[in-house]
Protein backbone atom coordinates (compact mmCIF):
# COMPACT_ATOMS: atom_id res chain seq x y z
CA UNK A 1 0.00 0.00 0.00
CA UNK A 2 1.21 3.48 -0.83
CA UNK A 3 1.29 6.22 1.78
CA UNK A 4 -1.25 9.00 1.19
CA UNK A 5 -1.82 12.36 2.86
CA UNK A 6 -4.87 14.58 2.41
CA UNK A 7 -4.06 18.26 2.00
CA UNK A 8 -6.76 20.16 3.82
CA UNK A 9 -9.15 19.99 6.74
CA UNK A 10 -12.33 21.20 5.08
CA UNK A 11 -15.49 19.13 5.03
CA UNK A 12 -14.65 17.68 1.63
CA UNK A 13 -11.39 16.36 3.08
CA UNK A 14 -13.44 14.23 5.46
CA UNK A 15 -15.42 12.91 2.50
CA UNK A 16 -12.26 12.19 0.50
CA UNK A 17 -11.07 10.06 3.40
CA UNK A 18 -14.29 8.03 3.17
CA UNK A 19 -13.73 7.53 -0.57
CA UNK A 20 -10.21 6.27 0.17
CA UNK A 21 -11.74 3.77 2.59
CA UNK A 22 -14.18 2.62 -0.08
CA UNK A 23 -11.30 2.09 -2.53
CA UNK A 24 -9.34 0.10 0.05
CA UNK A 25 -12.26 -2.19 0.78
CA UNK A 26 -12.23 -3.31 -2.85
CA UNK A 27 -8.45 -3.43 -3.17
CA UNK A 28 -5.95 -2.33 -0.51
CA UNK A 29 -4.30 0.64 -2.21
CA UNK A 30 -3.66 3.55 0.15
CA UNK A 31 -2.28 3.86 3.67
CA UNK A 32 -3.84 7.13 4.83
CA UNK A 33 -1.43 8.88 7.19
CA UNK A 34 -3.63 11.86 8.01
CA UNK A 35 -4.22 15.48 7.02
CA UNK A 36 -2.12 18.59 6.53
CA UNK A 37 -3.53 21.88 7.76
CA UNK A 38 -3.38 24.71 5.19
CA UNK A 39 -1.76 27.16 7.62
CA UNK A 40 1.30 27.07 9.85
CA UNK A 41 -0.41 28.33 13.00
CA UNK A 42 -3.29 27.14 15.21
CA UNK A 43 -2.91 23.62 13.84
CA UNK A 44 -5.45 21.17 15.31
CA UNK A 45 -4.30 17.77 16.55
CA UNK A 46 -7.03 15.79 14.84
CA UNK A 47 -9.70 16.12 12.18
CA UNK A 48 -12.63 13.66 12.09
CA UNK A 49 -10.60 11.45 14.44
CA UNK A 50 -7.65 11.34 12.06
CA UNK A 51 -4.25 12.80 12.81
CA UNK A 52 -3.30 16.27 11.56
CA UNK A 53 0.36 15.95 10.69
CA UNK A 54 1.12 19.67 10.75
CA UNK A 55 1.14 22.66 8.44
CA UNK A 56 2.42 22.99 4.86
CA UNK A 57 6.05 22.81 5.96
CA UNK A 58 5.74 19.09 6.76
CA UNK A 59 4.96 18.13 3.15
CA UNK A 60 8.66 17.89 2.31
CA UNK A 61 9.28 15.60 5.29
CA UNK A 62 7.12 12.81 3.83
CA UNK A 63 9.42 11.72 1.05
CA UNK A 64 7.50 8.59 0.04
CA UNK A 65 3.94 9.79 0.44
CA UNK A 66 1.48 10.76 -2.25
CA UNK A 67 -0.88 13.71 -1.79
CA UNK A 68 -4.45 14.62 -2.63
CA UNK A 69 -5.99 18.03 -1.94
CA UNK A 70 -9.50 19.20 -1.22
CA UNK A 71 -10.87 22.06 -3.31
CA UNK A 72 -10.01 24.70 -0.70
CA UNK A 73 -6.35 23.86 -0.18
CA UNK A 74 -4.13 26.73 -1.44
CA UNK A 75 -2.85 26.25 -4.97
CA UNK A 76 0.47 27.97 -4.30
CA UNK A 77 1.73 25.42 -1.75
CA UNK A 78 4.18 23.16 -3.62
CA UNK A 79 4.10 19.38 -3.71
CA UNK A 80 7.03 17.40 -5.15
CA UNK A 81 6.61 16.48 -8.81
CA UNK A 82 5.09 13.08 -9.44
CA UNK A 83 3.65 12.79 -5.94
CA UNK A 84 0.03 13.65 -6.64
CA UNK A 85 -2.53 10.87 -6.33
CA UNK A 86 -5.78 10.60 -8.28
CA UNK A 87 -8.78 9.47 -6.23
CA UNK A 88 -11.83 8.01 -7.99
CA UNK A 89 -14.78 6.58 -6.09
CA UNK A 90 -15.54 2.96 -7.12
CA UNK A 91 -19.03 3.91 -8.31
CA UNK A 92 -17.67 6.20 -11.04
CA UNK A 93 -17.55 5.34 -14.74
CA UNK A 94 -14.37 6.39 -16.52
CA UNK A 95 -13.98 5.32 -20.14
CA UNK A 96 -10.73 3.55 -20.98
CA UNK A 97 -9.77 6.31 -23.45
CA UNK A 98 -10.39 9.16 -21.01
CA UNK A 99 -7.42 10.84 -19.32
CA UNK A 100 -7.55 12.31 -15.84
CA UNK A 101 -4.70 14.51 -14.64
CA UNK A 102 -2.79 14.21 -11.39
CA UNK A 103 -4.50 15.37 -8.23
CA UNK A 104 -8.01 14.67 -9.55
CA UNK A 105 -10.86 13.72 -7.23
CA UNK A 106 -14.10 12.15 -8.46
CA UNK A 107 -16.85 11.75 -5.88
CA UNK A 108 -19.47 8.96 -6.18
CA UNK A 109 -21.45 8.41 -9.39
CA UNK A 110 -19.39 10.65 -11.66
CA UNK A 111 -19.18 9.83 -15.37
CA UNK A 112 -16.25 10.52 -17.70
CA UNK A 113 -16.84 9.65 -21.35
CA UNK A 114 -14.69 8.55 -24.25
CA UNK A 115 -11.62 10.65 -25.13
CA UNK A 116 -12.34 13.18 -22.40
CA UNK A 117 -9.22 15.00 -21.21
CA UNK A 118 -9.13 16.36 -17.66
CA UNK A 119 -6.38 18.58 -16.28
CA UNK A 120 -4.51 18.92 -13.02
CA UNK A 121 -6.41 18.93 -9.67
CA UNK A 122 -9.90 18.53 -11.12
CA UNK A 123 -12.39 18.34 -8.24
CA UNK A 124 -15.79 16.82 -9.03
CA UNK A 125 -18.57 16.36 -6.52
CA UNK A 126 -21.14 13.57 -6.86
CA UNK A 127 -23.02 13.06 -10.09
CA UNK A 128 -20.78 15.16 -12.33
CA UNK A 129 -21.13 14.12 -15.99
CA UNK A 130 -18.19 14.79 -18.32
CA UNK A 131 -19.19 13.54 -21.76
CA UNK A 132 -17.12 12.35 -24.71
CA UNK A 133 -14.35 14.58 -26.07
CA UNK A 134 -14.68 17.20 -23.34
CA UNK A 135 -11.48 19.04 -22.43
CA UNK A 136 -11.23 20.28 -18.84
CA UNK A 137 -8.42 22.61 -17.77
CA UNK A 138 -6.41 22.73 -14.55
CA UNK A 139 -7.89 23.53 -11.13
CA UNK A 140 -11.49 23.21 -12.31
CA UNK A 141 -14.16 22.58 -9.66
CA UNK A 142 -17.46 20.90 -10.49
CA UNK A 143 -20.26 20.96 -7.92
CA UNK A 144 -22.86 18.19 -7.68
CA UNK A 145 -24.91 17.09 -10.70
CA UNK A 146 -23.12 19.21 -13.31
CA UNK A 147 -23.72 17.99 -16.89
CA UNK A 148 -21.37 18.79 -19.75
CA UNK A 149 -22.47 17.58 -23.19
CA UNK A 150 -19.87 16.35 -25.68
CA UNK A 151 -16.98 18.43 -27.04
CA UNK A 152 -17.18 21.07 -24.31
CA UNK A 153 -14.01 22.97 -23.36
CA UNK A 154 -13.63 24.35 -19.82
CA UNK A 155 -10.82 26.82 -19.07
CA UNK A 156 -8.42 26.65 -16.13
CA UNK A 157 -9.67 27.71 -12.69
CA UNK A 158 -13.34 27.66 -13.69
CA UNK A 159 -16.12 26.80 -11.25
CA UNK A 160 -19.21 24.89 -12.37
CA UNK A 161 -22.11 25.45 -10.01
CA UNK A 162 -24.47 22.78 -8.76
CA UNK A 163 -26.78 21.35 -11.39
CA UNK A 164 -25.62 23.54 -14.26
CA UNK A 165 -25.72 22.21 -17.82
CA UNK A 166 -23.56 23.09 -20.83
CA UNK A 167 -24.54 22.43 -24.44
CA UNK A 168 -22.25 20.50 -26.80
CA UNK A 169 -19.36 22.31 -28.55
CA UNK A 170 -19.41 25.20 -26.03
CA UNK A 171 -16.20 26.82 -24.81
CA UNK A 172 -16.00 28.20 -21.28
CA UNK A 173 -13.22 30.71 -20.78
CA UNK A 174 -10.56 30.66 -18.11
CA UNK A 175 -11.70 31.44 -14.54
CA UNK A 176 -15.39 31.65 -15.38
CA UNK A 177 -18.11 30.83 -12.85
CA UNK A 178 -21.30 29.10 -13.97
CA UNK A 179 -24.11 29.58 -11.46
CA UNK A 180 -26.31 26.93 -9.91
CA UNK A 181 -28.76 25.37 -12.42
CA UNK A 182 -27.59 27.70 -15.22
CA UNK A 183 -28.03 26.44 -18.79
CA UNK A 184 -25.16 27.50 -21.05
CA UNK A 185 -25.94 27.59 -24.77
CA UNK A 186 -23.28 30.07 -25.96
CA UNK A 187 -19.53 30.39 -25.49
CA UNK A 188 -18.48 32.12 -22.25
CA UNK A 189 -15.64 34.64 -22.05
CA UNK A 190 -12.97 34.37 -19.38
CA UNK A 191 -13.67 35.70 -15.89
CA UNK A 192 -17.42 35.80 -16.59
CA UNK A 193 -20.06 34.99 -13.96
CA UNK A 194 -23.04 33.37 -15.67
CA UNK A 195 -26.54 32.64 -14.35
CA UNK A 196 -30.01 31.79 -15.61
CA UNK A 197 -31.68 29.75 -18.35
CA UNK A 198 -30.36 30.53 -20.85
CA UNK A 199 -27.28 31.69 -18.99
CA UNK A 200 -26.39 35.38 -19.19
CA UNK A 201 -23.35 37.24 -17.95
CA UNK A 202 -24.01 38.88 -14.58
CA UNK A 203 -20.61 40.42 -13.85
CA UNK A 204 -16.86 39.79 -13.99
CA UNK A 205 -15.27 37.35 -11.60
CA UNK A 206 -12.14 38.40 -9.75
CA UNK A 207 -9.07 37.31 -11.67
CA UNK A 208 -7.47 34.23 -10.23
CA UNK A 209 -4.27 34.57 -8.21
CA UNK A 210 -1.75 31.93 -9.15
Amino acid sequence: MRELIILGTGIHSAEIAEIIGRINRLKPTWKLLGHIYPKSEQIPETFFNRRVLGGPDVIKKHKKAFFIADNEFPKNIPVPQGRWATIIDPTCFVHSTARIGEGGVLFPFCYVGARAKIGFRFFALSGTIINHDDVIGDYVVSASSVTLAGNVVVGDYSYLGQGCAVRQFIKLGRNCLIGMSAVVVKDVEENAVMAGNPARKMRDRAKVLQ
